[in-house]
Formats: structure tokens, sequence, C-alpha cells
């Protein structure tokens, strides 16, 4: 199907946004007039926790917002700061990654993202994320867990999900079924050494092919070699050749890109920013240097992933998701910096999105106790993921159906 300009940018961001986002629309535009059909089987998800609470205020700035500048007098945005995404936003100055993204195609806003009645504690509004099911504290999985159950072929002997970073692996991969290993780098699923042979022996009085266990484990053990033969083939074949910041995030990210490559079943990825807990986004005072610190980790490290992905054509077969527990306050406090918010921008990464922005800028005329109210539930955005991405029921996963959001050119 044929689009024209007009009828893309009305489709996706509405009528007001057609002139001010002209200069980044060619390459989504083109995309949408090649689409072509993708394997839903080889589809990638890796998601991005932001630990803290991002303010997306000063990620994606209203700069040309009266409300805006009066609110935040020492931490406010102008238009000479930002890189510009139209004539009402842009992005915080450190985020030059994101602002080539979103010129290139490959970056996507999905604004005001959260949930009605939202936890304004750490620790509950990040379960509430983690597990999908707001409110509900014993929850025994987490939502990615969930999906992984679901795509895992059932005879254990892959694991589709990772958690890839140094703190414990957050709730959201809490599986029932599947086992999700944590690792730090690509090497720590490798074998150092392993027979070619089960040292299993069958039980008495039994051949060896009746016996479950005995085949249980050489059918593991096959794919083990198998699996450490792809990741080192990978790691072995140019290494050092795609640079990456001199940063934690980059790193994490650097081996989520290996494991793609070896192409070894691994369909769910997470990873983190922020520290973990109460982390590194949480920025009661003195936030204009601490926000920008953080801002710059993400941008520089998920360009730099991107465009190594990109350089074989591999992205377009993933989609990097990010979220936050909730955003901040609009007013900004007598510390120079923000209180826990709401609603947030969740960004997209990859090679099939579908538009730069989907949906309005939240009013800031109209606030949820200060803060920006949600219009997008993050369950929709979920539910896109695991069905419209990754190919799988979403209903499992989050107990009930959810409108899908329109997020990607197939």
């Amino acid at each position: 199907m044929a689009f024209s300009r007009r009828q893309f940018l009305t489709s996706t961001v509405g009528a007001p946004a057609l002139l001010s986002l002209a200069p980044v629309v060619p390459a989504f535009l083109s995309r949408a007039a090649a689409a072509v059909p993708t394997d839903h089987r080889n589809t990638v998800l890796v998601v991005l926790q932001l630990s803290g609470g991002n303010d997306g205020l000063n990620t994606v700035a209203p700069y040309a917002d009266d409300a805006y500048g009066r609110k935040r007098r020492t931490l406010r945005l102008t238009g000479r700061d930002v890189h510009k995404i139209d004539n009402y936003m842009g992005f915080h100055p450190k985020m030059q990654g994101f602002a080539r993204l979103l010129k290139a195609g490959r970056l996507s806003i999905v604004q005001g993202v959260g949930y009605p009645k939202s936890n304004r504690s750490h620790p509950g509004a990040m379960r509430d994320w983690h597990t999908a099911m707001p409110g509900k504290a014993q929850c025994p999985t987490g939502w990615l867990g969930r999906a992984v159950d679901g795509a895992s072929r059932g005879d254990g002997s892959r694991a589709p999900g990772v958690f890839v970073g140094p703190i414990s692996t957050p709730f959201a991969m809490r599986a029932r079924k599947a086992c999700v290993p944590s690792i730090r780098t690509a090497r720590d699923l490798t074998l150092h050494a392993m027979p070619e042979t089960s040292g299993v022996s069958a039980e008495p009085g039994r051949g060896r092919e009746d016996n479950p266990l005995a085949g249980y484990v050489r059918r593991t053990g096959r794919t083990a070699r198998a699996t450490s033969r792809q990741i080192k083939a990978v790691l072995d074949s140019a290494p050092g050749a795609h640079r990456y910041p001199n940063q934690g995030l980059a790193a994490n990210l650097k081996t989520v890109a290996e494991l793609i490559r070896a192409d070894v079943g691994i369909r769910i990825y997470l990873v983190e920013l922020g520290g973990g807990g109460i982390g590194g986004f949480d920025n009661h005072a003195i936030q204009r240097d601490n926000h920008a610190a953080v801002l710059k980790q993400l941008s520089d490290s998920v360009a730099a992933f991107a465009d190594d992905l990109a350089r074989d054509k591999t992205l377009d077969r993933v989609c990097l998701m990010t979220f936050s527990e909730f955003g901040r306050t609009l007013t900004e406090n007598g510390r120079r910096g923000t209180g826990h918010g709401a609603a947030a921008p969740v960004f997209l990464v990859g090679g099939r999105l579908r538009a730069p922005v989907v949906g309005r800028h939240p009013s800031l005329d109209d606030l949820d106790n200060d803060a920006p109210r949600f219009h997008t539930d993050y369950r929709r955005v979920y539910a896109t993921i695991l069905s419209t991405w990754l190919g799988l029921d979403s209903r499992p996963v989050l107990g009930q159906k959810y409108k899908p959001l329109d997020l990607f050119v197939f």
C-alpha cells in the first residue's frame, strides 16, 4: 500500500505534527512504502530498564511550553539547548545519538505511557512494570519470564531469555518453567571443555534409548556444545571490529549484539541502566548534571548498538524497548531536583518502526498530582511487543487482551 506523506503522518502522530515533523519523516515513509513480510520466529526483543524513575520532561523536553519554563527555573531546557524534534519538543542536549537515530528512522517515541492510579514508590512501581499486574503484590512471575515460558520449546535445551548485567536479575525475568541465565559477557554461555558423550548410564535392565534422563542429558549436552561453538565463532570472527563507548551499558549491549549474531535461540534480553533499586535516574537533587550523565550513557550506548546491528542488516529483526518505573513531577523542588511522577515516554529502537512519534505529548495544563497524566497504558505497549513483534499470544502473559498499537512495519 502506498502512503502519501500527509496520510502517513495523520495516521501516526496527528495532523498538527504534519509540518513540524517533516525533517524526520522520509526514512519512516520509505519503510512504510516498501514493507515486506517478517518471520516472527526470528525477531528479537531487548528490554532496557532505566532504574530510578527517568525524567521524561527533560529527556524529551517540551521547550516551547510556558508551563514547563515557569515550573523549572533551573532545570528547563530551551530551544537553543535541545536537539529539536518539532516546534514543541526536543531531545536533551546530551542525546545526540537518539536524535540521529530518530532522523534515520531507527527510533520511535511512544508518549504518555503509564497506568491508572500508578504507584509512586520505587519498589511498588517497578514491581507493577515487572509483573504487568498492577497492585498484585503476590504475582510470582514477571511478564518477560512468562513470555520466555511461552517461547520455550519445552525440552529445556535452549534458553530463550537472558539477563545481561552486573545487578541481580530483575523480577521481570522471573519465569515459572524456563531457566533464565544471568550473564556478564557472551563467553559466560560457552563451554571451556566438555566430553562429547554423556557419562550418564542407563538404568539397570533398560536400554539407553529408553532412559528419559539419559536422553535429556545427551540432548542438552549436544545443544550446549553447539551453542558454545556458535558463540565462539562470532567472538573470534572480528574481535573489536564494532566500536562501543567505554561504558557499562555499552558493554552489556555489545554482549547482546554478539549473542544475536550467534543466533543461539535467545529471543528476549533484559539489560539495565541506573544500578537497580533506587537507581541513578532518581534525581531529587542537583538533577541537571546527574541526569545529563545517565542520558548521555543511554543515548551513546543505544546508538552504538543500533549502528553495530545495522551494519549487517541485523537491526531489521531487533526491537529495543526502554521503560522506567515512573516519570517525574513538572515542578522542580528546592534542591534543584524533581519528585516521583507518573507518565513518561517509552523509546523503541529498531529497523521496522512505523513512526517517529506515537501519541501526543501529555498536557502540562492537566496534571496528575503535578505530573504528566498517562494516555497510553503500558500494557498496550507490552501487548504490541508480544503479539505483533514476537508473534506470541499476549493474553496468557498479560492476563487479558489489550488493543495493540500501530508501531511496526511488516
